[in-house]
């Protein structure tokens, strides 16, 4: 059996970065950042030690939280593998990338894995632990393990699928709210409303597939007959939405994106959203789940 993670470096500090330092910081874990910003940063937690260049010692475990682009990130392993021996896990922040295509080209594919958090990384209570294409599951629930001590909740997958568990249920969901915006069926706003008022507080009681055991299944089988059809199933990123962002509207940081942020301090902004979340989940946490029922298996199912 192979020894706990101790010793992690994450490369990259942007908004995800920072947040999944200050996670294993808090922890007690031995943390380095590597960034090309290194002679800039400030305000990193104490003990964190910061560079431009992978440190000397070999990590435990490797975060890469580089720009969302194969290369890039092919880039930062190439790095990781020249420097460390085959003991160090490489692990990906990605969800959107294929972990096939990430693990191309590496020498040690067993070694690589995709370690999904969510924004802000230091207050979203999950975090997804995805095995690599060649990943055994030792190395999965070794990553888990680590991110457990960090007192994070894993999602374990054992083999990769793109998009993961919660992008993929979170872009089924958005792809429809975009066609909606697009179709001048519902606004942002409109859709924002239901999201906050209806679907998520519910979400939070009863999760989502409980909920409709609790409603009934006959009712909710047959509303699928007539509005699944009715979806939008085109198969293709939603248009608008890259129209946006290639003129610009790229959101919070532009000032405009589907609300107009024009100003209000960005920093300022996700600060409060960060607060409100960390209210809503010690509320959630102070009510506890209640009774749970035991998840059927899908032997168990048709």
């Amino acid at each position: 059996m192979e020894p706990p993670i101790e010793s992690v470096v994450v490369v990259g500090y942007g908004v995800m970065g920072a947040g999944i330092v200050r996670s294993f910081a808090s922890a007690g874990f031995r943390v380095a950042v590597v960034s090309g910003r290194a002679a800039m940063l400030r305000g990193l937690p104490a003990g964190v030690t910061v560079s431009a260049d992978l440190p000397a010692a070999a990590p435990d475990l490797v975060i890469e939280t580089v720009v969302e682009e194969a290369e890039a990130k092919r880039a930062v392993y190439r790095r990781v593998e020249a420097a460390y021996p085959a003991a160090t896990v490489i692990g990906t922040n990605t969800s959107g990338l294929p972990l096939e295509t990430l693990a191309d080209g590496l020498a040690h594919p067993e070694r690589f894995v995709g370690v999904h958090w969510f924004h802000p990384a230091d207050v979203f209570p999950v975090v997804e632990v995805v095995a690599g294409p060649a990943a055994p599951p030792a190395t999965v629930d070794r990553v888990a393990a680590a991110l457990a001590r960090t007192g994070k909740a894993p999602i374990v997958l054992y083999r990769p699928v793109v998009g993961y568990v919660i992008n993929r249920l979170q872009h089924c969901i958005l792809h429809e709210a975009y066609h909606m915006i697009a179709a001048g069926i519902a606004d942002a706003a409109t859709i924002d409303t239901v999201a906050r008022r209806l679907l998520g507080p519910r979400m939070c009681v009863t999760g989502l597939v409980e909920q409709k055991d609790i409603g009934g299944l006959t009712v909710h089988a047959l509303a699928q007959r007539s509005i699944v059809p009715a979806l939008d199933h085109t198969g293709v990123p939603n248009a608008m939405l890259q129209a946006m962002i290639a003129r610009g509207d790229t959101g919070l940081d532009a000032g405009r994106g589907f609300y107009d942020w024009t100003g209000l301090d960005p920093e300022q902004v996700r600060g409060d959203a960060a607060a409100r979340l960390r209210a809503v989940l010690d509320a959630l946490s102070a009510l506890g789940a209640g009774r749970a029922p035991r998840c059927r298996s899908r032997d168990e199912l048709p």
